[in-house]
C-alpha cells in the first residue's frame, strides 16, 4: 500500500505558518508509519487495528483505513467514532459495560471483549438475540508484564483488568470466539515473545476453542529500534501453530513521531533563574509529561547548561506545578519565539483538558504537498459547553 522507508523524504514543516498553540500532524510521517504497519500485516498475516485511546485524530482516518483493518474502542463514544468515521471493523472492550450503553454498542460493534465472565453472563443473551453477527471475547491476564511504570501496567498484583487463570470459566465459553490480552506499553517485540509464552502456558488448553486472539496494544512497532522482524515471526508462528486469526491494536505506534505541538513564548520572568512562560501547558495539553512522567523533546534545545542560555519552561495555567522542565538554547529566548515540542500527536489530543479555561491547541495537518490545513480551532464555546 505504502512503500516503507527508513528515511522518508519529508516536506519540512514551516512553523511560522502555524497558529499557536497547535498540534500539527504531518501526513508524510503518518504514511511512513502506516507503511511499516502494512508490512507487518502482509508478512505475518495478522490484522492491525487502531487503538483510539492513543490516537483519535479522525481527519487522518482516510489515510489510516487504507491500511489498517479497523479501530478499537473502550467506550460508547469511541465506538461511535470508529463506526461512523473509520468505517471498517469496530472492536470494543470495556472494563465494565453498563445497561444503559450496551444496547447501543451492540448495534455497531463487530467484536466485543468482556473484562469478566460476570459481564459476559450479564449481556450474552442480548448478544445472542442480536440480528447482527458479533464476535465476543474475554480479556485475560497473561501473567507476564515488563512495564516499568505502575500506572500503565495492566498485570500488576490486584489489577482489575482481565480474568486470571483462577477465575477463568471454561464452562462458560459457549458463544465466546476469542481471547484478548494486553501487557505492553512501548515495549519491544522480545517482550511480546515472552508474554505470548506466558499466555500459552496459562490458557493454551482453551486456544483450540477460539477463532481469534487479540495481542492488545502498546507495541512500539514504528520506533526505530523496534525489532519488526521478530514481531512478524511471533505473530506468524502463533497463527500457524493454533490456526487462529491474530489482532494487534497499537495506538501510539500509529501516531509515533508524526508531528509536534508548536507553541510561543508569551512572557519571560525571573525568580533565581530565567523562566519562559508559554501559550501551552504541561497539565492541560501534554498531561503524560506529568503522569508518566517524561521530558518532552524540544527542537533545537538541550539539557540545562549544555547550551549558553538555560530557561525553565512554564505553562499558562495557574497550577504551580505546570512546569515542562529546564532546557538550554543557543540564543536567548524572546517573546514571540516559537518552540516545537516533538512527537505530540499521540496521547495528547485524546487526553487534554480545558483546565483554567485555557484554550485547547488547534488541530492542523501539514500535507505532503507542503500546505498547512487548520482542521479545527477551539474557543470559549469548547470550555463553556463541557461545563454547562
Amino acid at each position: 500500500m505504502f512503500a516503507p522507508t527508513h528515511e522518508p523524504p519529508m516536506t519540512p514543516l514551516d512553523i511560522n505558518l502555524v497558529p499557536t498553540p497547535a498540534y500539527v500532524l504531518e501526513e508524510e510521517k503518518l504514511r511512513h508509519n502506516l507503511a511499516i504497519l502494512d508490512r507487518v500485516q502482509r508478512e505475518s498475516g495478522a490484522k492491525i487495528i487502531l487503538a483510539l485511546k492513543g490516537f483519535a485524530f479522525w481527519s487522518a482516518f482516510p489515510w489510516i483505513r487504507e491500511v489498517l483493518h479497523g479501530a478499537t474502542a473502550s467506550s460508547l463514544n469511541e465506538a461511535r467514532l470508529a463506526h461512523e468515521e473509520f468505517g471498517r471493523e469496530t472492536h470494543v472492550y470495556s472494563v465494565a459495560f453498563t445497561d444503559a450503553e450496551f444496547p447501543d454498542i451492540l448495534k455497531i460493534a463487530d467484536h466485543i471483549v468482556f473484562n469478566s465472565f460476570s459481564q459476559w453472563r450479564r449481556f450474552r443473551d442480548q448478544v445472542k438475540a442480536s440480528p447482527r453477527t458479533v464476535h465476543c471475547g474475554i480479556r485475560v491476564n497473561p501473567g507476564h508484564s515488563e512495564i516499568k511504570t505502575p500506572l500503565y501496567d495492566p498485570c500488576f498484583p490486584g489489577s482489575r483488568l482481565g480474568v486470571t487463570p483462577a477465575e477463568f470459566r471454561p464452562d462458560e465459553l459457549d458463544g465466546v470466539s476469542g481471547l484478548h490480552f494486553h501487557a505492553h506499553c512501548g515495549n519491544n517485540s522480545d517482550t511480546l515473545e515472552r508474554v505470548v509464552e506466558s499466555f500459552e502456558k496459562l490458557y493454551g488448553e482453551y486456544i483450540p476453542r477460539m477463532k481469534w486472539i487479540n495481542f492488545g496494544g502498546g507495541h512500539h512497532i514504528t520506533r526505530e529500534d523496534y525489532d519488526v522482524d521478530r514481531l512478524i515471526r511471533v505473530a506468524k508462528a502463533f497463527r500457524e501453530k493454533w490456526g487462529v486469526e491474530v489482532y494487534l491494536e497499537p495506538g501510539e505506534a500509529v501516531g509515533w513521531r508524526t508531528g509536534p505541538l508548536v507553541s510561543s513564548v508569551v512572557d519571560i520572568v525571573r525568580n533565581g533563574a530565567e523562566i519562559a512562560i508559554l501559550d501551552t501547558s504541561a497539565t492541560a495539553h501534554m498531561p503524560d509529561t506529568l503522569e508518566m512522567p517524561y521530558r518532552p523533546e524540544i527542537r533545537g534545545a538541550a539539557e540545562p547548561g549544555v547550551l549558553p542560555h538555560t530557561y525553565r519552561l512554564g505553562g499558562l495555567t495557574c497550577l504551580a506545578g505546570d512546569v515542562i522542565g529546564d532546557y538550554s538554547f543557543a540564543k536567548p529566548l524572546q517573546i514571540g519565539d516559537r518552540l516545537v515540542f516533538e512527537d505530540m500527536i499521540h496521547y495528547t489530543i485524546v487526553k487534554n483538558t480545558t483546565f483554567n479555561g485555557v484554550n485547547l491547541p488547534s488541530l492542523c495537518i501539514w500535507t505532503k504537498e507542503g500546505q498547512l490545513r487548520v482542521v479545527k480551532k477551539f474557543g470559549y464555546e469548547s470550555y463553556r459547553d463541557r461545563n454547562s
